[in-house]
C-alpha cells in the first residue's frame, strides 16, 4: 500500500509541475514585445472627449439657467402674481405710482398717519439703521425728540400711552406697517385737523388692519400708506410726502 501511495504522490507532484510551468510561460511577457505606439494618441483622444463634455454641459448650464429658467420664472409670475411681479405699487385716484406697498414713506403733513422712524429716510435703494445700543447717548437723544414731537402734534394723547413702533426704528429703515395701536393713537390729532369723527377713523384703521401671516406668523398690522390713502378718499386731499 505504501508503495503505490507514493507513485500516486508522484502522478500528482508532475501534473502540478507540469500546470505551473505551462501558466507561467503563458503569462510571462518575452523582452522583445513591443509597446502600442497609437497609446499616446488614445490619451489625447481621451483629453479631447473630456474638453468636449465639458463646453456641451457648460453651454447647457448657461441656456437653461441663465435664459430658460429666468424666462420661464418671469412669464409664471407675470401670469399668477402680476401686481407682485412688478414691486407691488400703489396707484392714487388718478392713477399715477405714488409708491410700492413694501417700503415706507414719509408723510409730513399731521394731517395724515405717520410711520415709524427712518434712520435712512425711507430711500429704498438700500437699508439698514443706526444699531445703537440702549446706552448710546445719540439713541437717548433721538427717542427724547421724537418724544418732543409727539407731544407737540398729539397733545391729547399722553407719552404713556404711545405705541414703541412709533418712536423706535425698525431694523431695515423701510417697514410700511404699523401696529392697529399706532394707528389708533393718531386719530385724535387726525380727527382735529380733517373734521372726519373718530368714529369714522376707527372704522377705517380697522377696515385696513391686515391680520397675521396664514393666520400664525407675525401680529397684525396697518399699511401706513394704504391707510392713507383710504384716507386721502375722505377728505380728498392729496397727502404731501418728503
Amino acid at each position: 500500500m505504501s508503495g503505490f501511495y507514493r507513485m500516486l504522490s508522484g502522478r500528482r507532484f508532475a501534473a502540478h509541475e507540469k500546470a505551473g510551468s505551462g501558466g507561467q510561460g503563458h503569462n510571462k511577457r518575452t523582452g522583445t514585445e513591443a509597446v502600442p505606439e497609437n497609446q499616446p494618441e488614445r490619451q489625447e483622444m481621451r483629453g479631447s472627449a473630456v474638453i468636449g463634455v465639458a463646453l456641451r454641459t457648460s453651454v447647457l448650464m448657461i441656456l437653461l439657467c441663465g435664459l430658460a429658467y429666468p424666462l420661464v420664472s418671469t412669464g409664471v409670475a407675470q401670469v399668477l402674481f402680476p401686481q407682485q411681479a412688478n414691486g407691488s405699487m400703489l396707484r392714487d385716484t388718478e392713477g399715477r405710482v405714488i409708491g410700492s406697498e413694501l417700503i415706507g414713506q414719509s408723510f409730513t403733513n399731521p394731517a395724515f398717519f405717520q410711520g415709524r422712524v427712518s434712520s435712512i429716510d425711507y430711500n429704498g435703494a438700500g437699508s439698514g439703521s443706526s444699531n445703537y445700543a440702549p446706552s448710546n447717548p445719540a439713541l437717548v437723544q433721538r427717542l427724547k425728540d421724537s418724544i418732543a414731537d409727539w407731544q407737540k402734534h398729539n397733545p391729547d394723547v399722553p407719552v404713556s400711552q404711545v405705541p414703541l413702533d412709533l418712536i423706535t426704528n425698525s431694523g431695515s429703515g423701510l417697514d410700511p406697517h404699523i401696529s392697529p395701536q399706532a394707528a389708533q393713537a393718531q386719530i385724535p390729532r387726525i380727527s382735529g385737523l380733517t373734521g372726519i369723527g373718530q368714529d369714522q377713523l376707527k372704522a377705517l384703521v380697522q377696515e385696513q388692519t391686515e391680520g397675521r401671516s396664514a393666520g400664525v406668523f407675525g401680529e397684525p398690522r396697518v399699511n401706513v400708506l394704504k391707510l392713507n390713502l383710504a384716507l386721502e378718499a375722505l377728505m380728498k386731499v392729496k397727502p404731501v410726502k418728503s
